[in-house]
């Protein structure tokens, strides 16, 4: 057995963004927010996530930015650190050691290198209760500092950061927790306390849940459970304060927020709806409807010009201050309960699950970003407690991912179960998912298991349903009719049953030569194409749960777990078991493109993770208490480039990668250190993709340049080349090199940009007549090359000096040579022999 060694257990995407308030800067282009143990930076205008801040150890509880500088931000976590950030460029400017688990940030601009925190208090009660205290951050030179120098602002506050805000700038500080306010003033250094009846008249609580201050006026906001908002004035003598009260919202109100400027107040709740007051004309309101889901925070940006609203289903919603929604950023939708299982677009490469009621998500695991939502039931949505609405429950699709299956439910208190089984098609021209069937009552029951046959040689689509009614039934893909306006349709081919026991799962070997279906403690085994019952499997005792057939060599083996803790293997050339082990296994998948399988076990609070192939008696690799609860979905994604590696530890992670989620719905996945480094390495290097689209600045300074260098390398000299652009010129490097901030206008610009891409007359004429005279100047040397030769071959006269010489022939190079050295000056000789 093989431990878990280099492989690491990291978080891969899915975290809440919306488990704290976001921050917007103050030129409005960026937006923090805190997910899991990261700050991400969006893009107000393009929802691009611009950078992920990573650097803390645990969940980020707080994004602030910093007042004495708006280019930077805190963040605080449960590691018990302060990290100073710049936002703009993504770089982690200094680490603050607090030493305590850190819940909520909080800052002033009248309050210098002073943070405000909450942390929790020991205490000898149950109840975990929480402080407000300073933060004094020394001045350092080195990244990580320890600030212990903590002062007690206030003793008794709330976790929750939208109960505490400061009020003028800094000159106090406000705070609610259950029926007590408390006003906290630091001139003074003195707080006043005022407090509210459990219950109004009408029975309702008059909890606190909420607080804002105006930026102002001495004015207090407070939001309540019974859906009622009071402002606050004369709270500087406890004797004479005064509330007025604003009621609109029918329950809890989740968060207040006033604009920079304090004449409007901002407040929103489970109602979907942003409310719009303004100050002193409480009467006058505006609403922003219909924004899809409970709205958890509201902020707005420090110019006023935009608005952020969270929003209960994991989205955040970016809205002009004319009311008017410009960008929605959405994670991964954590809806009340995942009833389908992680599936795998093959087409998109995306991760399918259900999450807004009635949608399937598909989200990017590459970008960690929703990519689309597709609407299953096609309902409108009725947010009302207690009332049952139609959920997406199955679903599944084909290995060509052509065809999409959902099954929706819908259970009445005194009707019978409602069921729609729904088959999609998609369509190339809209590049999404197009209704196809609908089969109204599939069933008599509920559905307990869906699958396609994945086979790619297979002639015919084919799904199987298996249902609490004691039957599984075969779909199959009618061929459509010789007429154009018949499109593909499905029907029902066969009905299956087993001695009225309920069939629990069901799958597809790889070819598609076999259906395995478990009817409780028995696993029936058909033929697909006969649908004639081959052979039934029933050795270990115990309901079946899941089964898997092998792949590729393993293929002739079918592994099930049971409702016993065993997990079972057998060989289905013999029908007999192979091996059976002892374990609780809570989730078994297999690796669509190798032989490995997955087992995942709870275990003591934890779940342990064990990699195996059905023809080895031993796991190919273990990891101990991956996470800490059950984990009850996961799937192998295909990787886009295998990895090569050569460890037997991380063999099984070369084809695919696996991904699960946990019980707070955060997608973890398994990766080696190696493979860190090399993305690590990627991003951090400026490379240019040659996939990218050439822009005509990229055929001006980029490739262009190397491809006339070729061009005119394989010219003749004498043929006409085209004058290139420009190498020095001074617009070009004025655009290039010189900061932006500091650039002179673009008009300026522009015509000397324009001017050094023209070619001048003038020099088109004196490199006309250069290449002139150089063309004489040839001819003259071959002339003398020429008349050279022609002396050299000529016999010199031997009658007059009556001696036998023999004339050797000079080559061409020695010509040359001879021609060479003629030119040279050799007036330098004449003043060494005068001296």
């Amino acid at each position: 057995m093989v431990e878990h060694g280099d492989i690491r257990v990291v978080h891969r995407g899915g975290s809440k963004i919306n488990s704290r308030e976001p921050v917007i800067s103050s030129d409005s282009r960026l937006l923090l927010c805190a997910s899991g143990e990261c700050v991400k930076v969006f893009s107000t205008s393009t929802e691009e996530c611009i950078h992920d801040l990573r650097g803390h150890t645990g969940l980020v509880t707080g994004v602030l930015l910093r007042p004495s500088n708006h280019l930077q931000a805190y963040s605080c976590s449960a590691d018990g650190t302060v990290r100073l950030w710049d936002f703009t460029d993504g770089i982690l400017i200094k680490t603050y050691a607090i030493g305590y688990p850190i819940y909520s940030i909080h800052a002033s601009p009248n309050h210098e290198r002073v943070i405000f925190i909450v942390i929790s208090t020991l205490s000898e009660k149950k109840s975990e209760l929480f402080q407000l205290v300073a933060v004094h951050l020394p001045q350092s030179g080195d990244r990580l500092v320890e600030a212990r120098e903590l002062s007690a602002v206030l003793s008794d506050v709330s976790s929750n950061p939208a109960a505490i805000a400061f009020g003028r700038g800094g000159e106090y500080i406000v705070s609610a927790k259950g029926l007590q306010l408390e006003v906290y003033f630091f001139k003074k250094q003195k707080s006043y306390r005022f407090s509210l009846k459990e219950n109004n008249k009408k029975g309702r609580k008059n909890t606190f849940t909420c607080v804002a201050s105006h930026p102002q006026d001495d004015c207090i906001a407070t939001g309540h459970e019974d859906g009622k908002i009071r402002l606050w004035r004369n709270f500087s003598h406890k004797k004479e304060y005064t509330y007025s009260t604003l009621h609109w919202h029918h329950s809890v109100v989740s968060s207040l927020c006033f604009t920079p400027e304090g004449t409007n107040l901002l407040s929103g709740g489970v109602e979907s709806v942003l409310v719009q007051w303004r100050y002193n004309q409480e009467s006058q309101k505006d609403f922003l409807p219909r924004l899809g889901a409970a709205i958890t925070h509201i902020v707005v940006s420090p110019d006023g010009a935009l608005f952020c609203t969270s929003h209960s289903d994991n989205k955040i919603t970016i809205i002009q201050s004319c009311v008017k929604v410009s960008a929605i950023i959405q994670g991964l939708v954590k809806g009340e309960s995942l009833s389908t299982d992680l599936m795998v677009d093959p087409r998109s490469k995306a991760m399918v699950l259900n999450g807004k009621p009635g949608h399937l998500q598909f989200y990017s695991l590459q970008r960690d970003k929703l990519l689309f939502n597709l609407d299953i039931v096609q309902q409108e949505y009725i947010h009302q407690s207690g009332l049952q609405q139609f959920e997406v429950v199955k679903a599944a699709f084909t290995a060509s991912g052509n065809w999409l299956a959902s099954v929706e439910e819908r259970k009445q208190k005194d009707a019978e179960l409602e069921l729609n089984l729904k088959l999609w098609m998609f369509d190339e021209q809209s590049q999404s998912f197009v209704l196809n069937t609908t089969i109204s009552a599939p069933h008599e029951a509920r559905i307990t298991a869906m699958c396609f046959c994945q086979s790619t040689d297979s002639q015919t689509t084919m799904l199987v349903s298996t249902s609490k009614d004691g039957h599984f039934k075969a779909w199959q893909l009618a061929t459509p009719a010789h007429t154009e306006d018949d499109g593909p349709s499905w029907s029902c081919d066969f009905v299956g049953a087993y001695h009225s026991l309920v069939p629990e799962c069901c799958t597809f070997s790889a070819d598609g030569s076999l259906l395995a279906v478990s009817f409780q403690e028995v696993v029936t085994v058909w033929s697909p194409s006969s649908w004639e019952l081959l052979t039934t499997l029933s050795q270990p005792p115990g309901a079946i749960r899941d089964l898997c057939f092998g792949k590729l060599s393993c293929s002739k083996y079918l592994v099930g777990t049971t409702a016993n803790n065993l997990l079972c293997c057998w060989n289905l050339l013999t029908c007999a078991l192979e091996w059976s082990t002892s374990m609780n296994t809570s989730l078994l998948l297999a690796d669509p493109l190798s032989e490995n399988m997955a087992a995942f076990c709870p275990q003591a609070g934890f779940t342990d993770l064990f990699v195996f192939k059905p023809n080895e008696p031993r796991p190919l690799y273990s990891h101990k208490a991956v996470c800490s609860g059950n984990v009850t979905r996961a799937v192998f994604a295909p990787r886009e480039e295998m990895l090569d590696s050569c460890e037997e530890s991380s063999q099984w992670l070369n084809h695919s990668q696996l991904y699960f989620l946990t019980q707070c719905m955060d997608l973890m996945t398994f990766t080696t250190k190696a493979e860190e480094a090399r993305q690590m390495a990627a991003s951090k290097q400026l490379v240019i993709d040659d996939s990218i689209a050439m822009t005509p600045f990229h055929l001006l300074l980029g490739k262009h340049r190397g491809q006339q260098q070729q061009q005119e390398s394989g010219q003749d000299s004498l043929s006409a080349e085209r004058t290139p652009l420009p190498q020095g010129s001074a617009a070009i490097k004025e655009l290039l090199q010189t900061p932006a901030h500091i650039l002179p206008s673009t008009s300026f610009l522009c015509s000397m940009f324009v001017q050094s891409l023209l070619i001048s007359v003038t020099d088109s004429r004196e490199e006309t007549k250069h290449v002139e005279e150089e063309m004489e100047s040839e001819k003259e040397e071959d002339s003398e090359e020429e008349e050279i030769e022609s002396r050299a071959v000529r016999p010199p006269e031997m009658a007059r000096c009556g001696q036998a010489t023999e004339t050797a022939t000079l080559t061409k190079a020695q010509v040359k040579e001879l021609r060479r050295v003629k030119k040279l000056d050799h007036g330098w000789l004449s003043s060494v022999l005068d001296l």
